[in-house]
């Protein structure tokens, strides 16, 4: 096995050389990241509004139940895709299962919960007075929701990129709908975890290594975005 030293040297060495391999990961888990977290973050902020803006019964026991979509493990959600997806399940008829969509759908799962929550939580703070003045004005619905959603655009941003954090780096999921294909479905989790049971540890190192630099970076705009949502509305303009 190599030593610590020399499987770092490799990793870098793979990472700047332009390893096509290890690039293709890379661009598996970003295609698949952004595709899911795009598709998620319109129904997401829909979702968010209702609970914010309309009254309707059972709407607390749809915030609780929201809340708690936020702890479902990874892997959790991947067993529900599967038995679906299976051959032998109600959807089995689509052949989704070990591919790209696979994956998606179950990044989808994932972020939907954490924008939805962390958007609702983001209305809520807004004056409740200002849907009635923009209704007052002559808005439609949709426009007084698109100028409330102005207001907190910041925070907005904050759980699209906090939504993205959770799936970019989730391996339970991707493992069980994906199937770890390479070329396909492989993706950077997915490949760390082979690579290290194989004990080849170079290009999980590097594939590491893009992780950290991407969680450092989501991080630093998770928090710029939400100091901004904090500041006074007429310094956001």
């Amino acid at each position: 096995m190599e030593s610590l030293t020399e499987a770092s040297t490799r990793a870098l060495i793979l990472l700047f050389s332009g390893d096509a391999e290890l690039w293709g990961i890379i661009g598996v888990s970003f295609r698949v990241s952004l595709t899911a977290v795009l598709l998620a973050t319109p129904v997401a902020l829909m979702v968010a509004a209702a609970l914010a803006f309309i009254r309707f019964p059972g709407r607390r026991l749809a915030v609780s139940v929201l809340n708690t979509l936020l702890a479902v493990p990874a892997v959790v959600v991947g067993l529900s895709l599967y038995l679906l997806l299976s051959r032998h399940g109600p959807l089995g008829e689509w052949r989704l299962l070990f591919t790209q969509s696979a994956m998606v759908l179950g990044q989808i799962a994932l972020s939907l919960p954490i924008i939805a929550a962390m958007g609702h939580a983001a209305l809520q703070d807004t004056d409740p007075r200002a849907w009635e003045t923009a209704r007052t004005l002559g808005a439609g619905p949709v426009r007084a929701l698109l100028t409330l959603m102005s207001e907190v655009r910041y925070a907005l941003l904050a759980a699209v990129i906090a939504g993205f954090g959770r799936i970019i780096a989730e391996v339970g999921s991707a493992m069980m709908l994906g199937g770890n294909i390479l070329n396909y479905t492989r993706n950077i989790t997915t490949a760390i975890a082979l690579e290290t049971s194989r004990g080849a540890f170079a290009q999980g190192i590097a594939l590491g290594g893009v992780l950290l630099v991407l969680a450092f970076a989501l991080n630093t705009g998770l928090h710029w975005f939400q100091g901004r949502s904090r500041l006074d509305p007429k310094y956001l303009t």
